[in-house]
């Protein structure tokens, strides 16, 4: 990662705490890492830990987790993350319903987006930083979902963000500093659920 940039960009707080940080992965790496990704078997976010993850792969979810890392965004955001556990889970699809306007859950203290699809030229798909809870249109910043780029905000009651419905393939790693280690294990125990359940319903596995 080149945490130069990050160090670089600025932090905009309008309307919220974020910052965007282009060819975030150094180049050298973001290819093997894009050929690297694992498979995702559905919609949805899955913890990464329940993915059969290649060594490119590994490496990057090393470093998203490491304290490098962590002590560049406690810098930018000004605040201690050092007894914050975190949660890094993976997106590959969009099923339509992804993207509903939303601030995160109050358990998450900051989120990280890291971008990993080739090349993107829709205009649906598009994360959008939002004034409020109901006009995807009223945004400051919209970010292309491209290979490398990296957004991070802190979650709080105004972080609106959303984009417009997208069915298909799309790329992503979220890396979450989260309140309590409940809410890793929370998480880990809801997709051990889902997957019985799907195991046992072949249908809905289908679906």
């Amino acid at each position: 990662m080149d945490l130069d940039r990050l160090r670089a960009e600025p932090l905009c707080r309008d309307p919220f705490d974020f910052v965007v940080v282009e060819d975030f992965v150094r180049h050298d790496e973001l290819s093997p890492i894009v050929a690297d990704f694992p498979h995702v078997p559905g919609h949805g976010s899955f913890p990464v830990e329940s993915l059969a993850c290649g060594p490119a792969f590994s490496r990057l979810v090393a470093a998203l987790t490491g304290p490098e890392l962590r002590y560049a965004i406690e810098q930018k955001f000004a605040l201690d993350l050092g007894d914050c556990p975190t949660l890094v889970t993976v997106r590959g699809r969009s099923d339509g319903k992804d993207g509903r306007i939303h601030t995160d859950s109050r358990s998450k203290i900051i989120t990280l987006l890291l971008y990993l699809n080739a090349a993107w030229d829709r205009a649906e798909g598009r994360l959008r930083l939002l004034r409020g809870s109901d006009d995807i249109e009223d945004y400051v910043r919209e970010v292309v979902p491209l290979a490398g780029t990296m957004l991070a905000f802190r979650r709080s009651a105004r972080s609106f963000h959303g984009h417009r419905a997208h069915v298909g393939e799309r790329r992503m790693v979220q890396l979450n500093w989260v309140t309590e280690p409940a809410v890793v294990q929370r998480e880990l125990n809801r997709h051990r659920r889902s997957a019985r359940w799907k195991a046992l319903n072949p249908f809905a596995q289908r679906a």
